[in-house]
């Protein structure tokens, strides 16, 4: 069980980060994207979704955002604003209506045992969840991150990083998540976007030489 003393340094730490990661967004984000500190049993490290309205939030698991170095924190969240500014938020469609209604329909009529009806519950719930799988798979998904991450790039250089520091931070960055990442469709994103990177950063190497 944590201490009081390391429970009230991770708050600091998190309220000093939030701050930070505030005032790292381009001036026209500033007034509608929030930076806030992610909860749940296992949340992502960080993610990006919408709020309500227009507002966006970047939600960060401090507790593992802390363990890495400060110029990894900075590329890994200017891949998140450069999704923003690329409006490659992550929607939610009907999918996730339609899983909801099927899962609840699915608990009713087992509870009724009506089979016909379960079975249409649970047809209800495999085209959802197909769709919501398929989704994070798609080409256009996976173009959308590996733009994200050119994205960060250049936010790195506009504030100052070198081009070789920025590919190399962004990498090891991605590194760390993907030790992180157990087998399946997060892992395999992860695993697109660090070969985009490696592929550009040799580009740029090149170009750099000649």
């Amino acid at each position: 069980m944590p201490s009081p003393t390391s429970s009230s340094l991770r708050n600091t730490f998190a309220r000093t980060e939030i701050r930070r990661l505030q005032d790292l967004l381009p001036p026209e984000l500033q007034a509608w994207v929030k930076v806030l500190n992610a909860d749940g049993v296992r949340p992502p490290l960080i993610a990006c979704e919408e709020a309500g309205g227009d507002e966006v939030v970047i939600l960060v698991d401090m507790v593992r955002w802390e363990r890495m170095a400060e110029d990894q924190r900075n590329l890994l969240y200017w891949h998140e604003v450069a999704r923003i500014q690329n409006d490659a938020v992550p929607k939610d469609g009907w999918e996730v209506a339609a899983l909801a209604i099927g899962l609840g329909g699915a608990v009713g009529e087992l509870w009724v045992q009506n089979g016909l009806l379960f079975v249409l519950a649970l047809g209800i719930c495999g085209v959802a969840g197909f769709q919501l799988w398929r989704k994070g798979t798609s080409k256009k998904d996976i173009r959308n991150l590996i733009e994200a991450d050119q994205g960060a790039i250049r936010l790195a250089v506009r504030n100052g990083y070198p081009l070789p520091a920025a590919y190399k931070s962004l990498g090891s960055g991605l590194k760390i998540m993907l030790s992180d990442t157990s087998k399946g469709r997060s892992r395999t994103l992860i695993e697109k976007r660090l070969d985009a990177l490696r592929n550009e950063a040799n580009k740029a190497r090149r170009n750099y030489d000649n």
